[in-house]
């Protein structure tokens, strides 16, 4: 665990991407580029029922669009999420369906399009083989759906628990784990002696009887060793949980997630999205434009792991910011995708001399009253 000092860092804007005609709601870095030659890639979805690929090249290193997967989804796109290999894309639609891309020689072709939920699809998730994804929906149910030969996708079981809108599906990183936040104010995480059999169960719901959220559940991410999760929540609060991951990857059953410690009063609007990075670095974006990063404190109290808050970005979009993901590659690199309808790529730098005034300066924030679903 690297430990970073205050005022040591800021957040460059590298670029601000342009092309989506309404919100931005996901971003998803395709994993197997920005090695090895490959230039990056990242996708975003939209409320413009549209997903656009990104590429950073040429001589510039400027990014640009590369493609417009269009035509395929009726309403807004809600998620975007690249299997581990980078060959597939899957995206969830308010439209009810979920879409598989194939990238065929730079070319990006709808292989599949999986139908079941009643109503929309508010994520999507690939596990760490690839041979599995997940799907939750407002229809309040999670799908766990297998892969078969010739792209094609058989439902292996429904899911249901949750009492209200699922918001979040995410499988845990280094084992078939799936794990579910909603607008019930619940996380709830589900299990299967066998992943590709019918027996899953919910082996935990962390609510707030069990120092959980007490308002509805956005996003949630894992620590590179998968050891420990973030968890953010219109309650305005992130939440860090831990858990004997080694007992489960060991074979020997369930080990449940119990709270570390809660991150409160850096936010005072909704916080709907938080990533991870594979260097310690949590960000989180929220309903008040602005993007912060916390890290584990050199000064952690006997009762365990503390965090702080390493820097906020103001007004880091014009709007709320719902997509705020790391580059599983160049750990410093960060993008955003807001309401605003743009996706910003930032950098993590080091600063020699006092952050600028511009950088941490605290500007006021137009409230959005819209909903968000």
């Amino acid at each position: 665990m690297e430990f970073f000092d205050d005022g040591d860092y800021e957040l460059r804007e590298i670029q601000k991407l342009e092309g989506h005609t309404d919100r931005v709601w996901c971003l998803s870095w395709n994993p197997k580029t920005g090695i090895n030659g490959v230039p990056p890639i990242i996708a975003s979805c939209s409320g413009d029922k549209t997903i656009r690929i990104w590429e950073q090249s040429g001589p510039s290193q400027s990014w640009r669009c590369k493609a417009v997967l269009e035509e395929t989804h009726t309403r807004t796109v809600r998620s975007c999420a690249w299997s581990l290999c980078g060959k597939f894309l899957a995206t969830g639609s308010f439209d009810a369906t979920t879409a598989i891309w194939e990238n065929v020689g730079g070319d990006y072709e709808c292989v599949s399009t999986l139908e079941g939920h009643e109503n929309e699809v508010k994520s999507v998730s690939w596990n760490e083989c690839g041979n599995m994804l997940a799907t939750c929906s407002r229809d309040k149910s999670v799908w766990i759906w297998e892969v078969l030969p010739g792209n094609e996708f058989e439902c292996v079981t429904v899911l249901q628990g949750h009492t209200q809108d699922v918001k979040m599906v995410q499988w845990h990183p280094r084992m078939d784990i799936v794990f579910s936040c909603s607008y019930d104010n619940t996380i709830k995480v589900w299990w299967s002696e066998d992943a590709e059999s019918e027996n899953w169960e919910c082996c935990q719901t962390i609510g707030e009887s069990n120092n959980g959220h007490s308002s509805t559940v956005w996003a949630l991410s894992f620590n590179v060793e998968g050891d420990k999760m973030v968890s953010c929540s219109d309650d305005l609060t992130l939440k860090i949980w831990e858990a004997n991951t080694l007992r489960m990857e060991s074979g020997d059953g369930y080990a449940p997630w119990s709270h570390v410690c809660t991150l409160s009063g850096y936010h005072d609007r909704t916080i709907f999205s938080v990533h991870w990075s594979r260097e310690g670095i949590i960000a989180s974006g929220a309903a008040d434009d602005a993007i912060r990063l916390f890290v584990e404190s050199k000064d952690d109290s006997i009762d365990g792991p503390s965090y702080k808050m390493l820097l906020k970005k103001e007004k880091a979009h014009d709007m709320d910011v719902n997509s705020v993901q790391w580059n599983p590659v160049d750990h410093r690199l960060l993008a955003s995708g807001s309401d605003d309808g743009t996706i910003k790529i930032w950098e993590l730098a080091s600063t020699s001399t006092e952050m600028t005034e511009a950088s941490t300066e605290s500007t006021a924030s137009t409230a959005s009253t819209e909903k968000k679903a």
